[in-house]
């Protein structure tokens, strides 16, 4: 399997693929492909996964399409803008973000992580539901804007907002803690809860936090009266 990331903006990846290799990605994720792909929908891992993706912001059916020519050409496109991140799950596992994931090989599984505090977690934004990558093989995530990554030596922590905490390896370990303080949770201008990351190993953080792009969006829309 080739491939290469096209854009900046609204990056795609263009995979190159030889017979009876495939891709596969959520419901709708295909952007553009070649002749001669062979496509399977179905419920990947079975209802309850399906279930948990759904969760995890993914699609319950998710799209297999598998190359029968040689040199086939298929890509996927990113929705909002950001980068588009490689990762080798060979080497590595990641918790990411729920929406995370935009496409994979067959070997890569994705399953659903919640966090150890459920009361938070429904408050607490991205910290209630995340998405772990494993497996083997390539995947390729979608990062809202840019890509910060920070090394956590052990017992190193940093607090994040919920919205931008991108991926972080299963060596971290996470919990999700409330703005202390009235005035702060009032008037601070912050969300009620942050993210506390504790090392060791590494994190990804993203630079646009999409709850708060989509929000600055709808006060420019004209109310109907």
């Amino acid at each position: 399997m080739d491939y290469r990331i096209l854009g900046e903006t609204l990056p795609a990846v263009e995979v190159r693929l030889q017979p009876g290799e495939a891709m596969y990605t959520q419901s709708g994720g295909m952007a553009w492909m070649s002749d001669g792909f062979h496509l399977d929908s179905n419920v990947k891992g079975g209802l309850m996964k399906g279930l948990g993706r759904m969760f995890a912001g993914e699609s319950l059916f998710m799209a297999t399409y598998t190359a029968e020519r040689p040199d086939s050409i298929i890509a996927f496109a990113s929705t909002v803008p950001g980068k588009i991140m490689t990762v080798d799950v060979s080497k590595t596992s990641l918790i990411c973000q729920k929406g995370a994931f935009l496409c994979a090989q067959p070997t890569v599984e994705i399953s659903t992580v919640l966090t150890k505090k459920i009361s938070a977690g429904f408050f607490g934004g991205e910290g209630f539901i995340l998405q772990k990558i494993q497996g083997s093989g390539m995947a390729f995530l979608e990062v809202d804007g840019d890509l910060v990554e920070k090394e956590l030596a052990p017992g190193e922590s940093i607090k994040v907002d919920t919205g931008n905490v991108f991926a972080f390896e299963p060596s971290v370990s996470y919990e999700i803690e409330m703005v202390k303080g009235v005035k702060n949770i009032f008037f601070g201008g912050e969300g009620l809860f942050l993210t506390k990351l504790t090392g060791p190993g590494k994190i990804y953080m993203q630079t646009m936090n999409i709850a708060e792009f989509t929000g600055r969006i709808a006060q420019g829309i004209p109310s109907s009266k």
